[in-house]
C-alpha cells in the first residue's frame, strides 16, 4: 500500500464560523484571520494505492460552480486534483473508487463535472465506484435548513443516477470496508460521516475530514458552528481523541492550512498536540 497526500485547493471561511462559541481572541493564536475575520483552509484528500485498487478519499470542491458561488469562499493557490495526480503519473481514469465522508460540498464537489459540451453533468471519475452510506445518503437527499447549503444537488443526484453509487451498511460504529481498511462513523458534524482508519506500515493513519479539521480544534470545546450537533461532537472527540492519544494514531488533517499530520498525546490538560508534520515526516524516523 502507498499513500499521497492530495491537495486539490485552498479557500477561506470565516473564523467564528470554524470555532463556534470559542473567542476570536483565543482561536486566532492558531488560525490567525484576515481583515475579514476570514481563515484559510486547505482541501486535502488522500490516495490510496493497493493492488489493482487506485481509492481517493473525498473530492474537494470540484471547479463546476459560478464564479458568484466560488466568489463566497476566496478560493487561492495554483493546486488541483488533476494536477497532483498528474504529479504521481496517475489520471482520474484510473481511480478505482472514490470514498465520500460525507456530502458537503467541499468534500464531494469535485466527484462531479461537467462533460465537454456543459450541458451535463456527469461523474468525474468514470471507471470508479462511489461510495457514501444509506444514512448519510438520505440525509444529505432530504436535507434540514441549517445543511442545505453545504448539500448541493449537482454533487449528489448524478452520482446515483450513473449507477456508480454504492452503499456501506452501518451495522455499528466502526465496520470494515472492503478489507482495506476500517471506518468509524460520528454524527455530531453531520448524520453518519465516515473516518477512514487505514493500517500503514505499522502505524494507523486516521483521515480526521470534519471531525478535527486542523490541530486548531483539537481542544474539546473547539467545535464548528457549522456541526448540527455540536455536543455529539465534543462527546465523539473525546472519545475517540484519547483513543488516538492512547493508540498513537497519526491523524490526517483535510482542512489544516499547513499540518497534513498530527499526533495526539495525554495531559493534564486533556488530549493535545504532540506533533504536526506532513505525512512524510512521520515515518521513516
Amino acid at each position: 500500500m502507498k499513500l499521497y497526500p492530495i491537495q486539490t485547493g485552498n479557500f477561506k471561511l470565516d473564523g467564528g464560523a470554524m470555532f463556534g462559541v470559542v473567542p476570536k481572541s483565543i482561536w486566532q493564536r492558531s488560525n490567525p484571520a484576515d481583515e475579514n475575520n476570514m481563515c484559510s483552509w486547505a482541501m486535502r484528500c488522500l490516495l490510496i494505492e493497493d493492488g489493482n485498487r487506485l481509492i481517493l478519499v473525498d473530492t474537494g470542491m470540484g471547479n463546476k460552480q459560478s464564479e458568484k458561488f466560488f466568489g463566497y469562499y476566496y478560493l487561492f493557490g495554483d493546486a488541483s486534483l488533476d494536477g497532483e495526480l498528474a504529479k504521481l503519473g496517475f489520471h482520474r481514469d484510473d481511480i478505482t473508487d472514490v470514498f465520500l465522508t460525507h456530502l458537503h460540498f467541499d468534500h464531494c464537489g469535485g466527484a462531479i463535472s461537467w462533460n465537454k459540451d456543459k450541458t451535463t453533468l456527469e461523474p468525474a471519475f468514470k471507471n470508479a465506484k462511489f461510495w457514501s452510506n444509506d444514512l448519510h445518503w438520505k440525509w444529505a437527499t432530504e436535507p434540514n435548513p441549517r445543511e442545505k447549503a453545504s448539500f448541493l444537488k449537482e454533487n449528489i443526484i448524478p452520482i446515483q443516477e450513473s449507477g456508480q453509487l454504492n452503499m456501506i451498511q452501518r451495522v455499528q460504529s466502526r465496520v470494515s470496508w472492503e478489507n482495506l481498511f476500517d471506518v468509524q462513523f460520528v454524527d455530531g458534524h453531520t448524520e453518519s460521516q465516515m473516518l477512514p482508519m487505514i493500517n500503514y506500515q505499522g502505524k494507523k493513519i486516521v483521515f480526521m475530514a470534519d471531525l478535527l479539521p486542523s490541530t486548531g480544534h483539537i481542544p474539546l470545546p473547539y467545535v464548528m458552528g457549522y456541526d448540527t450537533r455540536p455536543l455529539i461532537t465534543i462527546e465523539e472527540k473525546e472519545t475517540f481523541l484519547k483513543e488516538a492519544a492512547d493508540k498513537e494514531y497519526i491523524l490526517f488533517l483535510e482542512h489544516d492550512f499547513e499540518s497534513e499530520c498530527c499526533t495526539l498525546e495525554n495531559t493534564e490538560k486533556g488530549v493535545r498536540l504532540k506533533e504536526k508534520g506532513q505525512l512524510a515526516d512521520f515515518f521513516g524516523k
